[in-house]
């Protein structure tokens, strides 16, 4: 016999299918009107069943984790629901007794307040969120402000045919230097990412010659900075989608757009953590390096391997600094080092404003994700391979305020300085 559990779990099933049956895509909606996000706190595996089986009946975005086959026991899930799934949604939260709260009250006010559309200008601002124009203008110019300490090179174009510029970093030198490589805006909807390797490079410059550890690091080792890596995706949450996270690729035979580039490596590829679902926010490509600008990066990553000591990948939200592996419970062959240089970093991060990082492998610390860039960076052979989730735990989630840019920045740039010195001084 059915416990009164399982038959209120069973009725509700029944009544999403009804839902299921007029629901809306959500990927070319671009106003967001009464929408929430909600956290959920499963405590058994009923809830997890029935998140699960929510995400199949209703087009629910998932912000935390990144998709339902990613949620367990005891991990928060951010989800964000459509308007017309709230009322069901509420009833069958508080019918099957699953803890939970409101993040964001109503989307599209999130989305209006977290920028100041009065003030912004129309120039490039460091503490804005710049569209893909001001970008491309920006690394037009600061790529030519200072000949002496930074150049550009395109390492291909995007899908849509934009072009990829990687910014190097570095005082000029007769013989090869060691690297380090960064890149920002892997997923479209995270805007305070491009917004860190804006700011970096403006340090960067600012601060050589003042700076004792920033002049050391670009006299020794040069800093290649891919300012935003998915520009399709980046540039369609400017003009038609705020929330869309995948490339903007397309495949004959499929309606479904994108695919996730971080799920795109060849690095235990589509094993976990992953859909083989072309409409799935996690799609892992049709194969490895599917996605034109994964293959730019890995080549060019490829091409200066024997330079490359170190890589760091900007994202958002939930305050990680993660090492690999994600693609496996294993342990990386240098798990003691990664994890102390970590700790070490978050700790410089949070001497500034007492923001808490948490550090660890990726799979071990939130959850197993295959076809990730630091994964595959590593197995590559480049050590010190990093990602950091930056600010906030969920207040704000991808809708960070452009308030707290420059916080963030000046909080971020501690830690990435504290991995590019001991990276520094362990050259050799």
């Amino acid at each position: 016999m059915l416990s009164r559990r399982e038959i209120s779990l069973t009725a509700n099933m029944k009544v999403l299918l009804l839902f299921g049956l007029v629901a809306v895509a959500l990927a070319d909606v671009s106003r967001f009107e009464g929408e929430k996000v909600f956290r959920l706190k499963p405590v058994l595996d009923e809830h997890v069943t029935l998140i699960r089986d929510l995400a199949k009946n209703i087009e629910v975005d998932f912000w935390r984790p990144e998709s339902p086959e990613l949620v367990t026991i005891d991990i928060d899930v951010d989800i964000r629901v459509p308007a017309m799934y709230l009322d069901i949604v509420y009833t069958i939260l508080q019918q099957n007794d699953i803890e939970h709260e409101v993040l964001i009250e109503d989307l599209q006010t999130a989305v209006d307040d977290q920028t100041d559309e009065k003030a912004s200008p129309r120039s490039h601002s460091y503490t804005k969120y710049n569209d893909w124009n001001k970008i491309q203008s920006w690394i037009a110019s600061i790529s030519s402000s200072n000949p002496s300490l930074i150049s550009k090179q395109v390492i291909g174009n995007t899908y849509e045919g934009r072009p990829m510029t990687v910014l190097k970093l570095g005082k000029k030198s007769s013989s090869t230097k060691p690297a380090i490589f960064m890149d920002c805006g892997i997923h479209a909807r995270e805007w305070i990412s491009p917004a860190f390797c804006q700011w970096f490079v403006k340090e960067a410059l600012a601060t050589y010659g003042s700076d004792s550890q920033m002049t050391s690091l670009l006299n020794q080792m040069d800093v290649f900075v891919l300012p935003v890596f998915n520009i399709d995706g980046y540039d369609y949450t400017h003009k038609s989608n705020r929330m869309w996270r995948k490339t903007r690729s397309r495949k004959s035979g499929s309606s479904c757009i994108g695919t996730d580039p971080n799920r795109n490596f060849n690095a235990g590829w589509c094993s976990t953590g992953a859909s083989n679902n072309p409409c799935s926010d996690t799609f892992c490509g049709y194969k490895p390096e599917s996605e034109i600008e994964v293959k730019n990066v890995a080549d060019f990553i490829r091409r200066n391997k024997s330079i490359i000591k170190a890589y760091i990948t900007i994202h958002s939200y939930s305050q990680l600094l993660l090492f690999p592996y994600s693609y496996t419970y294993e342990l990386a062959a240098h798990h003691s080092e990664l994890l102390k240089v970590a700790e070490g970093a978050s700790a410089a991060l949070r001497s500034l404003y007492g923001t808490r990082y948490t550090s660890g492998p990726g799979a071990t610390t939130i959850y197993p994700a295959a076809g990730g860039s630091d994964d595959w960076a590593y197995d590559l052979g480049v050590k010190y391979s990093y990602t950091f989730e930056l600010r906030d735990t969920g207040r704000y989630g991808f809708l960070l305020p452009e308030s707290q840019i420059k916080p963030t920045c000046e909080e971020t740039m501690l830690a990435v300085k504290y991995i590019a010195a001991y990276v520094q001084k362990n050259l050799y």
